[in-house]
């Protein structure tokens, strides 16, 4: 009876999967909200400082989430999966964050955007090394066409030197896109049993603990009165609804279409950031990044097809 019962379940995932639905409009308005969320980390890390910018959208996210998880009384998760997403949590959002937002605000934005969209990659081969995932031919494809999207748009910012990102900065987003991949295949298996709420609020429970070893220095060397509406405004919006609520869909993904095929989504990050950061922070797009974005588009294309 258990094994027919997981049978009917396999087939009504494998359904969902293969075809457009909620689950695929929530991930594309995940992306536009990640999209628009590098030109706020890059606007938020220099009102701020890059880490007091990073240690506040945690704490905020933390915060509002609990509030959420108590106030919908849905039953507590198990202690061992607590335990488990809280572990998780400190590297995918206490040290992801540090790292992410440390990147951001020390290169482009559209080169760290298109980092970040070679995430399915990496997580591609980690779900296949840890038997999480079957990846199909046309997967791969799709795969390495996101690649080398990237790889042009890259490529094309290196011919224009003053627009070039600091070699930290692109080192700080790429080791922050290794440990999201790991993050995102270790959370699925608690995606099943445990409800999305639960799910972002505990393991940004745990972000919150790498985040009380820089406390005393983020308190202490922050000017919290001088700060503008704008830059709070930035805050709310990278915690609040980039974390709050977008993580939300993404969870979703991960579930329903597995890391890699949610992940793909991700790739449309880069051409929403790279238009928003256009007009806010005058970051002039160009002939490359636009080359680059029509392989990502093509590569998501594949993936899903």
């Amino acid at each position: 009876m258990r094994y027919a019962r997981q049978k009917i379940l396999d087939l009504g995932m494998t359904d969902r999967r293969l075809t457009f639905g909620m689950t695929d409009v929530l991930l594309i308005v995940m992306a536009i909200i990640w999209g628009i969320n590098y030109s706020a980390v890059k606007y938020g890390s220099v009102i701020f400082s890059p880490i007091s910018f990073a240690w506040l959208r945690v704490v905020i996210a933390a915060a509002t989430l609990m509030i959420v998880a108590v106030a919908r009384r849905k039953p507590w998760p198990a202690w061992q999966d607590a335990v488990g997403l809280i572990g998780l949590g400190i590297f995918g959002n206490g040290v992801y964050q540090l790292l992410f937002v440390g990147g951001v605000s020390r290169t482009r934005v559209a080169d760290a955007a298109l980092i970040v969209a070679s995430a399915p990659a990496f997580i591609a081969i980690i779900s296949w090394l840890r038997g999480v995932e079957q990846v199909r031919q046309r997967a791969v494809i799709g795969i390495l066409l996101s690649i080398l999207g990237v790889g042009i748009v890259i490529t094309g910012n290196s011919y224009v030197p003053q627009q070039r990102g600091t070699l930290l900065g692109i080192t700080l987003v790429v080791c922050a896109v290794l440990l999201w991949s790991i993050f995102s295949v270790s959370l699925r298996q608690y995606t099943f049993r445990v409800n999305v709420i639960h799910v972002n609020a505990f393991t940004m429970l745990g972000g919150l603990l790498p985040m009380l070893f820089i406390t005393p220095k983020v308190l202490s060397g922050s000017s919290w009165r001088t700060i503008s509406s704008m830059g709070w405004a930035a805050a709310l919006y990278s915690s609040v609804v980039s974390i709050g609520v977008a993580y939300l869909f993404w969870y979703r993904g991960v579930r329903v279409l597995g890391p890699t095929r949610a992940s793909m989504y991700g790739n449309l990050q880069p051409i929403v950031a790279i238009l928003v950061a256009w007009v806010v922070l005058h970051e002039t797009p160009t002939v490359w990044q636009g080359a680059g974005a029509s392989a990502i588009v093509g590569g998501i294309l594949l993936t899903r097809a």
